[in-house]
């Protein structure tokens, strides 16, 4: 298959090397005229060939066409486009810089993507937000929120209220691969799930990979959520931020060398600890925030070379005197872009990153810590090679070292007990890939690809070998650097677009991804003390082929944006626990872990406006995800716990005039699948639940509406502010956080079911900033 694809490639590339003659590469970097940011994205359009390319995620553009003289477009989504006409006959470099447009200055934004890229392009399965967008939308407490955005899109459902993560296209929340400036992010959640780890202030610009997914990115089976940070404003030194309710953000960035390079700092910080201590002396000395640090630097070395390095620090602090709950995430990237000519671009990536969580106990002058976590080195090279305008190959490799931390328990002090250390364990990803995108004349757009994984599990550590009922039967002791188990898997990609007339298109995609890690829990929503394992001579590796076809049509001169896609997924090797499993410090947890395969299916409907003064979507999505293990529900298919029948969405934001804007969005989504008592037996004079089927129940369904209201102060030169309210749950909606049963107080004899929810109207108020 890998020979194939490779030929296939070499094929496409050769035929139009032979044809061409006399032709030559206009190149270079699209960039924001304000800032000097490089916009991801943006489109360079030749009118003579009704043709032309995108700029990568660092901003540059190749375009290798004939000799001759032509009219260039340079436009990207909010910015005023630039015409510039070339004689070409030779290899050109142009560096392009955009000014930015404010949408509420007229009824028509000028897009920076062609009117109909929505129908032109092979993505399907693909988000893209827009940062002012995403700032607009009203969220719990005034703080945007990227992931909480990114659920109101069909095929994206929120955990839930008060949990972390999210789901996609059925997929559990650990088959999410979260990338921040290319390092994974473990735990993309703030205060168990209230809030995510990415700074709005701090973010350029957000994708996320639902399918067609690229062969580029491995390791999750679900999608890949693609986020960069800013580079920093590389023409003068500004200040901004945020003054909120419960939060307040700080963000300094500026060149380094003008147009030459650049850093940013951008910090937030809750401060609910603070505010409980001043009205309640009981709450002072309570750990109760969270914060984050996000930063990078930049710097052009030569017309050729740039360096990238980037950072991120974020930390939960809960906790008494007594009793301490802390967790985070830390990552960092070092980049060096370099132009090998003006159609080989090259990048070398150095990725840290870090998860670990601490729970401290203090008892009797004795104190307890319990500890977890998983630390990877990442080395990453990519090349893209811009052949021509109709093939675009992309080429790469990537190793990981992982070091899985399971946990540990220290205690010192007078009731101090034996330590329990859970020998850690360790493993080698890696990765090789190629793909290929290709214009089949003016109507075929196709992007193909193989990537090709691999997993070794090193020592040292030991296997354990388990009968049914969990007992060791065999231990096997590997040294340091020995071999003990490995995975091959070859992930065909592929997409494709056929433009039946200027305004409607038929997609299509296949995808097979492998995961090799896993996250084990064992409660009904993810929380930070769960663990990390890899794939072993008992776990195998989880594998995903998902299907998808789809239909693009726009309307009223690409006013209005639709879409229906329908997907297909089946998945193996899944993992869960057995019925009353343990993950907590269980040195033998693989003993109470049972294997099955799952399959997850629907349709997604999206309607979106994207230009004039009233803007937003309505989103839809029907479908069903089904899990089976012979040692679970008598190995019958049973409702994963994420499986909601139906989610919609609805989104608007309106620009009154340019000063004040209101925006509202409602949701609304089948509750989860839930495992409830469907009975009950005395023992001892006590009632004691009897549970059957797995996820045999469902949480009430759930809905909500958010409301928001923006003011902009007066702008000078200067200075620009902005006051920002918003109301959470505007008609008090009492969703469901969690349901207990308890014998009842009138019935004696008999259980009821108590529902706790979480929030009702919840108002917030943020003064935003800028200097």
């Amino acid at each position: 298959m890998l020979k194939t694809i490779i030929s296939i490639i070499v094929i496409s590339i050769s035929i139009t090397a032979v044809i061409a003659q006399d032709k030559y590469t206009l190149s270079g970097h699209v960039k924001d005229a304000s800032t000097g940011e490089e916009l991801i994205g943006a489109t360079i359009y030749i009118e003579e060939l009704k043709s032309g390319g995108v700029t990568n995620v660092y901003g540059f553009y190749s375009i290798t066409i004939p000799k001759g003289n032509y009219n260039i477009r340079y436009s990207y989504i909010g910015y005023e486009s630039v015409k510039t006409a070339i004689e070409l006959n030779a290899d050109i470099t142009s560096d392009v810089e955009l000014n930015s447009q404010d949408a509420t200055l007229s009824e028509v934004v000028i897009k920076g993507e062609a009117d109909n890229e929505n129908i032109r392009s092979p993505d399907m399965g693909v988000v893209k937000m827009n940062i002012k967008e995403i700032k607009k939308i009203p969220v719990l407490f005034g703080e945007q929120d990227i992931i909480k955005t990114l659920t109101l899109m069909p095929g994206v459902s929120s955990g839930g209220e008060g949990k972390g993560g999210f789901y996609v296209r059925g997929g559990n929340t650990d088959q999410n691969l979260i990338l921040l400036d290319e390092a994974p992010v473990y735990n993309a959640s703030h205060l168990l799930g209230f809030f995510s780890v990415f700074n709005s202030d701090a973010i350029k610009d957000i994708k996320l990979y639902k399918s067609g997914i690229p062969a580029q990115f491995g390791g999750r089976l679900s999608s890949v959520l693609d986020v960069h940070m800013k580079d920093g404003n590389q023409k003068k030194f500004s200040v901004s931020g945020g003054l909120g309710l419960i939060s307040s953000r700080l963000t300094v960035e500026g060149p380094i060398v003008k147009d030459q390079g650049s850093f940013i700092v951008s910090g937030r910080r809750t401060y609910a600890d603070i505010l409980y201590g001043l009205m309640d002396p009981d709450f002072r000395g309570m750990d109760l925030f969270f914060y984050d640090l996000n930063a990078k630097a930049n710097y052009k070395i030569g017309d050729n070379d740039r360096i990238f390095v980037s950072g991120y620090f974020g930390q939960d602090k809960l906790g008494t005197e007594n009793f301490g709950f802390n967790w985070g995430n830390q990552t960092g990237t070092l980049r060096w872009n370099h132009l090998f000519s003006s159609r080989l671009f090259s990048n070398t990536s150095f990725i840290y990153s870090s998860y670990n969580y601490q729970i401290r106990i203090n008892q009797s002058d004795t104190e307890f810590k319990i500890t977890s976590g998983i630390e990877d080195y990442h080395v990453k090279q990519d090349f893209t090679y811009f052949a021509n305008t109709n093939n675009t190959l992309k080429f790469g490799l990537d190793v990981i070292y992982h070091t899985f931390k399971p946990g540990e328990l220290l205690s010192e002090g007078e009731l101090s007990i034996n330590n329990i250390i859970i020998d850690k364990k360790y493993a080698f990803e890696s990765g090789m890939y190629v793909s290929n995108e290709q214009k089949l004349g003016a109507r075929f757009m196709l992007e193909y690809g193989i990537r090709l994984s691999m997993f070794n599990e090193v020592g040292p550590g030991s296997v354990f070998q388990y009968n049914q009922n969990g007992e060791i039967i065999s231990e096997e002791t590997y040294e340091k650097g020995d071999m003990i188990s490995t995975y091959v898997v070859p992930e065909p990609r592929f997409s494709m677009s056929y433009i039946l007339n200027e305004k409607s298109s038929l997609k299509a995609s296949y995808q097979r991804n492998a995961q090799y890690i896993h996250l084990l829990s064992a409660s009904t929503s993810d929380n930070p003390t769960d663990v990390w394992v890899p794939s072993s001579s008992l776990i195998k590796p989880e594998k995903a082929n998902q299907y998808s076809v789809g239909y693009f049509r726009n309307f009223l001169d690409n006013t209005f944006e639709t879409s229906i896609e329908v997907y297909y997924k089946d998945m193996t090797n899944l993992v869960d626990y057995k019925d009353g499993a343990n993950v907590l410090l269980n040195e033998h947890v693989e003993a109470d872990l049972v294997f099955g395969t799952g399959r997850a299916y629907g349709v997604e409907l999206l309607v979106r406006k994207q230009l004039g003064a009233f803007t937003g979507w309505i989103g839809y999505t029907l479908s069903k995800t089904e899990n089976k293990f012979d040692a679970i529900n008598n190995g019958n298919w049973f409702s994963a716990r994420q499986d909601r029948t139906n989610d919609v969405s609805v989104v608007g934001m309106y620009n009154i005039n340019s000063r004040i804007s209101v925006s509202a969005s409602w949701l609304y989504y089948t509750g989860d699948a839930v495992t409830m008592p469907s009975g009950q037996y005395l023992i001892d004079g006590n009632i004691v639940p009897l549970y059957t089927e797995r996820n045999g129940y469902r949480m009430p369904n759930y809905h909500r509406l958010d409301l928001g209201l923006t003011l902009k102060g007066k702008e000078t030169s200067k200075f620009k502010s902005s006051w920002n309210f918003s109301i959470y749950n505007a008609y008090a909606r009492e969703n469901a956080y969690s349901i207990s049963f308890q014998e009842s107080e009138s019935n004696p004899g008999t259980m009821e079911s108590v529902q706790f929810s979480l929030f009702s109207i919840v108002p917030s108020v943020t003064w935003n900033f800028k200097f």
